[in-house]
């Protein structure tokens, strides 16, 4: 069990559930494709997350893909909250 005081994470963001899909780059599709399934990919391309690094929402399958991504549970997906180049 970590204690308090070395989270590796910096921000707990929810997941939203979307009606319609959001767009997604080609390259993170691509990327994804060997490891989920098609369906998968289609499920997930309907959450996003409000991103507290870039400061707007984006599809979640961004933010796995993104360095900052620590892991995802129950709705909530642990960022470490570093600056992007």
């Amino acid at each position: 069990m970590q204690s308090e005081s070395t989270k590796d994470y910096k921000y707990e963001v929810k997941v939203i559930k979307l009606e319609k899909s959001l767009r997604i780059p080609k390259e993170i599709t691509s990327q994804l494709s060997g490891i989920l399934s098609r369906k998968k990919i289609s499920q997930l391309k309907k959450e996003a997350v409000e991103c507290p690094v870039l400061g707007k929402q984006v599809p979640f399958l961004q933010c796995f893909v993104c360095k900052n991504f620590v892991r995802r549970v129950r709705g909530i997906v642990y960022c470490r909250g570093e600056a992007l180049n």
